[in-house]
């Protein structure tokens, strides 16, 4: 029995190593990197700070988050940084819900496994949730004071100097973004090693581009990020693909069906459940979803599943107690599970 459960999730991380970690994974953390070395930190505060108004802060957070690859965890480092550098508590957990409900990497790998349809009520579904999300917090600590470290920053028109990202960083980002996107969209279906062509192209042009517009000091910073997040994520992704082939294999068909099967009120609020106490590492939804799916998951259950794997876990609750508060988290845990719940019964019955 050991050697058959071992075999199982030997198989799946077999499967996912020699087809996602070259073209999913590598630009997706060099991406992840640039986004920390190349946009200045103080810009973003200035746009999210407390005193801004919602209808920009609100778009910005949640536009900006797609961009950071991060799972309930490490992401939480980057809302309370945000935080307590002046940001509204708005602004800051919309950033902790959809850096990892949604962003860019998990969103291309979903896409992958999972097909486009579910993408699209993905980005649609975590909108939607983070602009509640937003509004309840702010609405709710709207007279809390500021952490006693923060500084608001007066909003205002940003001067040259304050620019967002220099021209040639964003250039060298877009170049990232194509890398990660292009590769999984371009070439759906015939020989992998064709995906890898389109890859290595685009990697060779941007490296290229990087090498001749970036300064030696920063392309070496750039690098020393993206080794971070390589260091802090990678492990608990091969660790979760191999969890999740255990999990295929021991799971019985049956309860899949009987629990989790259709689209009812019920098996959504389970999936959501399951999905809001389990720690998921960026993008181990996905194939964890995609094994339920195949043992007969509804797609309303799925989608909840989808947003709360990687967005909620238990040692995410503890945190933000810990960092935002006791009553920040029982506010915003409870708000989440409700609005996954939600949001994956009219998917699930109305819309997929």
């Amino acid at each position: 029995m050991l050697i058959e459960l071992l075999s199982a999730g030997l198989a799946a991380l077999n499967d996912y190593i020699a087809t996602h970690v070259l073209t999913c994974l590598v630009p997706a953390f060099l991406l992840a990197g640039a986004m920390v070395t190349f946009i200045r930190r103080e810009a973003i505060l200035a746009l999210l700070g407390e005193r801004v108004s919602k209808f920009k802060s609100f778009p910005l957070a949640a536009g900006s988050s797609f961009l950071v690859a991060a799972c309930s965890c490490t992401v939480i480092p980057v809302a309370s940084g945000l935080y307590y550098a002046g940001a509204g508590i708005g602004a800051a957990f919309i950033v902790l819900w959809v850096a990892p409900a949604s962003n860019i990497l998990a969103l291309t790998y979903t896409g992958t496994i999972l097909g486009g349809e579910m993408v699209v009520a993905r980005v649609v579904a975590s909108l939607l949730m983070a602009f509640v999300v937003g509004m309840v917090m702010s609405y709710a600590f709207r007279d809390a004071p500021q952490p006693p470290r923060a500084r608001a920053p007066t909003p205002g028109p940003a001067s040259k100097d304050d620019a967002f990202i220099d021209r040639r960083s964003l250039i060298l980002i877009g170049l990232l973004v194509l890398t990660l996107l292009l590769p999984n969209y371009l070439v759906q279906s015939g020989p992998y090693l064709l995906k890898v062509g389109v890859w290595g192209v685009l990697t060779l042009v941007t490296a290229a581009y990087a090498w001749w517009a970036i300064e030696r000091e920063q392309l070496q910073l750039w690098l020393q990020e993206t080794w971070w997040f390589v260091r802090i994520i990678f492990p608990l992704l091969l660790a979760g693909v191999f969890v999740v082939g255990i999990v295929g294999y021991l799971l019985p068909e049956a309860w899949v069906r009987e629990w989790l099967g259709g689209n009812s009120l019920m098996a959504t609020f389970l999936a959501t459940l399951i999905g809001s106490v389990t720690y998921f590492a960026t993008m181990t939804e996905a194939p964890f979803v995609h094994t339920l799916m195949g043992l007969g998951m509804g797609k309303g259950p799925a989608l909840a599943l989808l947003l709360c794997g990687p967005g909620l876990s238990l040692p995410n609750w503890l945190a933000i107690a810990r960092v935002f508060g006791v009553r920040q988290a029982m506010v915003y845990v409870p708000t989440i599970i409700v609005l996954s719940t939600a949001v994956g019964w009219v998917f699930g019955n109305f819309i997929l």
